[in-house]
C-alpha cells in the first residue's frame, strides 16, 4: 500500500509544490523559512528518488516538465485533502466550555428546557452550569456569564435586564379541583401554603410580602412544609403538597404543560428581576456573545 511514498517525506512533497507553484527554489525557501541550496538539494533528490526530471533549469529561473505538472496537480490535490482531514480532526477536539452560572430554579425551569436550542446552534461549544442559591453579586473568575435575580447592582460586572418578575399563587390542579378557579385572594388564608426558609429567600417575595401586595389582612398560615430551596417547593407543589409562590418567567412552562395551574387571578410586581451578569474582565468573549445572543433571541420569542 502506498509504494510510490516509500521513503518520500511529507516536507519534500511541500518543498516541491512550493517550489513548482512559485517556479521559483528562492521564493519556496522564502515561504518555507529555508534557504535557496537547501530546497535546490531536496529537489535534486526528489528527482533522483522517482529518476523523472521534474524542473528544467532555464535561463534566470525554473519550468516544469510534463511530469513535473503532473506530479504538482496530484502533489496540491493530496496536500488540500490531508490539511483538510487535520482541520477536521483538530475542530473535533476544540469543543470550548462556557461557565454559566445562576440559581437552581432558574436553571431547572426556564434554562434547561431551552439550552437543547443552544447546542443545536453552536455544536462546537459545550455549556458547564454552575448552580447555586448564593447570591452571585461578586463572579469568581472561572465563571464566563451568569443570570442572578436582584436589583442590578454586581460588583465588578457589568449587568443587563432580562426581565422584571411578577408572582402569584399556584398548585397542582389536583389539589383545587373541586373549586371553580381562579379563587378569590381571600381564599388563599385557608389553603396549605408552602413556605421557603428565611434564610433561602433573600430578595425574593415571601407569603406575608403577597399578602400585603394583595391587601389581605391576615397572616399567611405557616403551613407544614419549609423548603431551603425553590426548586423543591415546586415540586412539593406540582405533587400537591400545597401552594407555592409562582415566578411568572419560572413556571410558565409548567403552567402549559397542565402541572400547575393558578390559584387567584391577581398578580404582584417584585422591585427585583433577573439579570445577565458579565464580568468586567471578559473571558471567551467570542463564546460569551454567542450565548447572550441566543440568550436574548429566547427572550423574544417567550415575550
Amino acid at each position: 500500500m502506498f509504494r510510490q511514498l516509500e521513503g518520500l517525506s511529507l516536507d519534500v512533497l511541500r518543498v516541491f509544490e512550493s517550489a513548482a507553484r512559485q517556479l521559483s527554489f528562492t521564493a519556496a525557501a522564502a515561504e518555507l523559512g529555508s534557504s535557496q541550496p537547501a530546497i535546490s538539494q531536496q529537489i535534486k533528490r526528489l528527482e533522483q528518488q522517482l529518476a523523472v526530471r521534474l524542473f528544467d533549469r532555464v535561463y534566470r529561473g525554473i519550468a516544469l516538465t510534463e511530469a513535473g505538472t503532473l506530479l504538482l496537480r496530484y502533489a496540491q490535490d493530496g496536500l488540500h485533502s490531508l490539511d483538510a482531514g487535520l482541520q477536521a480532526v483538530t475542530a473535533q477536539q476544540q469543543h470550548e466550555v462556557l461557565q454559566v452560572a445562576t440559581d437552581f430554579a432558574f436553571a431547572a425551569y426556564w434554562l434547561m428546557p431551552r439550552l437543547q436550542r443552544f447546542h443545536q446552534l453552536h455544536p462546537e461549544v459545550d455549556v458547564s452550569l454552575i448552580t447555586s442559591e448564593r447570591d452571585l453579586g461578586a463572579l469568581s473568575s472561572e465563571i464566563d456569564v451568569a443570570i442572578s435575580f436582584g436589583d442590578g447592582r454586581f460588583k465588578h460586572a457589568e449587568a443587563q435586564l432580562l426581565f422584571f418578575e411578577e408572582v402569584f399563587a399556584v398548585c397542582s390542579p389536583g389539589l383545587l379541583k373541586d373549586r371553580p378557579l381562579p379563587l378569590p385572594v381571600e381564599a388563599l388564608v385557608e389553603l396549605p401554603l408552602l413556605h421557603l426558609r428565611p434564610e433561602s429567600r433573600s430578595r425574593w417575595f415571601d407569603w406575608n410580602g403577597l399578602f400585603q401586595a394583595y391587601g389581605i389582612a391576615e397572616a399567611p398560615s405557616p403551613g407544614s412544609l419549609r423548603f431551603d430551596n425553590y426548586t423543591l417547593l415546586i415540586q412539593a407543589a406540582i405533587a400537591g403538597q400545597g401552594v407555592a409562590i409562582g415566578w411568572r418567567h419560572l413556571v410558565d412552562e409548567l403552567l402549559a404543560q397542565k402541572l400547575l395551574c393558578r390559584v387567584c387571578a391577581e398578580v404582584a410586581h417584585s422591585a427585583h428581576g433577573y439579570y445577565l451578569v458579565l464580568p468586567e474582565r471578559k473571558r471567551r468573549q467570542r463564546l460569551t456573545q454567542a450565548f447572550v445572543d441566543w440568550l436574548q433571541a429566547e427572550l423574544r420569542v417567550a415575550a
